[in-house]
C-alpha cells in the first residue's frame, strides 16, 4: 500500500487509519474484542499494508492501547508504526482523572506510554474540546510532551472549528506546539464539517483523518443490527426521511456496480476532494480486506452526485451535545 505524507509533518501514513475502539476487553462493552479475536484483525491490516492505528486510553479504559500497540510491537517494527492515542474522557470515578488539565495530561501520557510499550508516541490528539480548563493550560501541557519527547506531534477531535482555531492561536502566541491534525466525523449523511472545519484546515496545512464513514454503521447495514449497533448510544444520530433515501441511494450504486453498500459509502469518503485518511473500524479480518478494495473504487463526478444530491444542513455533532441528534435543518 502506498504511503501519504500526512499533512506538514514528516510522517508516511497509509491512506487508511485502523480504529481500534472494537479491541481491548469485552467487559468494557459488550461488542468489544478480546486480545485473542484482535490479534488476528491487527495482523491482516499490517499484511495489506496499514501501518497507521488509532486508540485512546479511554477505550476499554487502557486495555485497549495494552492489547493493540502491544501486539502490534511483537509483529513489527516500531519505526515502521504510526502509533495515534487521545486523552480527555474519564478513566475512574475520581474527577481528576479526566479532561484536559495539566496534571491530568500529565499522568494520562505516562500510563498510555508504559501500557503500550513505547517510548513515544507518534501522534498524541485530545479526544474534544475541556470547557472547564483554561485553553492556555492544556496547550502549555500538550507541548511539554513534545519536548520531553514522548510526543512527536499532537491532534484533536470533535470541537467546533472556532475552538480548534482559538487552541492553534494560544500555541502560535506562547510559542508553543501546534496541532498537526483534526479527527473528526464525516460521511455521506454528515457533511457539516466541509464549512468550516475542513477549509480551515486546509488553509492551514492541517491533516484530516475522518471517522465514522459508514455513519455508525447506518450506511452499511444490509440485515438488522450488528454486535456494535445493538449497544451504540449513538444510534440516535441517524435515520431520519434524509438519511434513508442517501442510503437506497448508496444501496442502488453498489448494485450497480456489483459492490456493497460499505464499499460505496467508504469510496466515497476516501476520494473527498477535502483530502483525508478515514479511519476504519473492523469486527473481523474481512471488515479490514473491504476497507482496502474500497480505496480502489473510484467514483465518477455523476455517481457522486447522486450520493450527495438530497442532503441537506443539520445540527452539528460535537461533544458539547453528544446524544443529540442532528436535525436536518428547515431552508431559510
Amino acid at each position: 500500500m502506498e504511503r501519504i505524507r500526512f499533512g506538514r509533518t514528516d510522517l508516511a501514513v497509509s491512506p487508511l487509519c485502523l480504529g481500534t475502539m472494537s479491541m481491548g476487553s469485552s467487559a468494557w462493552k459488550r461488542w468489544v474484542l478480546d486480545e485473542h479475536d484482535s490479534i488476528p484483525i491487527l495482523r491482516r491490516a499490517l499484511d495489506l499494508g496499514i501501518n497507521f492505528f488509532d486508540m485512546a486510553d479511554w477505550y476499554s479504559l487502557g486495555r485497549n492501547e495494552q492489547v493493540v500497540a502491544r501486539s502490534l510491537l511483537r509483529m513489527t517494527q516500531r519505526e515502521k508504526l504510526v502509533l495515534a492515542t487521545k486523552v480527555f474522557y474519564p478513566m475512574s470515578d475520581d474527577p481528576q482523572d479526566r479532561g484536559l488539565s495539566r496534571q491530568h495530561i500529565t499522568l494520562s501520557i505516562d500510563r498510555s506510554l508504559a501500557r503500550m510499550g513505547t517510548d513515544y508516541l507518534d501522534l498524541y490528539v485530545i479526544h474534544a474540546f475541556d470547557t472547564h480548563t483554561p485553553v492556555e493550560e492544556t496547550m502549555q501541557a500538550l507541548d511539554a510532551t513534545v519536548r520531553a519527547g514522548k510526543v512527536r506531534y499532537l491532534g484533536a477531535s470533535t470541537m467546533y472549528t472556532w475552538q480548534f482555531a482559538k487552541m492553534n492561536h494560544i500555541a502560535a502566541v506562547n510559542g508553543w506546539t501546534p496541532f498537526v491534525n483534526m479527527q473528526c466525523q464525516y460521511n455521506l449523511l454528515y457533511r457539516e464539517e466541509e464549512r468550516e472545519m475542513f477549509p480551515y484546515c486546509r488553509d492551514a496545512g492541517i491533516a484530516l483523518t475522518t471517522f465514522s464513514p459508514l455513519a455508525r454503521g447506518f450506511l452499511g447495514r444490509t440485515a438488522g443490527a450488528t454486535a456494535r449497533t445493538t449497544y451504540d448510544p449513538y444510534q440516535d444520530f441517524y435515520g431520519d426521511d434524509i438519511d434513508r433515501e442517501i442510503a437506497r441511494r448508496v444501496r442502488e450504486l453498489a448494485e450497480r456496480r456489483g459492490v456493497s453498500a460499505a464499499h460505496v459509502a467508504l469510496a466515497w469518503v476516501a476520494g473527498s476532494p477535502n483530502r483525508n485518511v478515514p479511519i476504519v473500524g473492523a469486527a473481523n479480518t474481512r471488515h479490514v480486506e473491504a476497507a482496502v478494495e474500497a480505496l480502489g473504487l473510484a467514483l465518477d463526478a455523476a455517481e457522486r452526485a447522486f450520493l450527495e444530491s438530497p442532503y441537506r444542513p443539520r445540527d452539528e455533532i460535537n461533544d458539547q451535545n453528544p446524544t443529540r441528534r442532528p436535525r436536518a435543518l428547515s431552508p431559510g
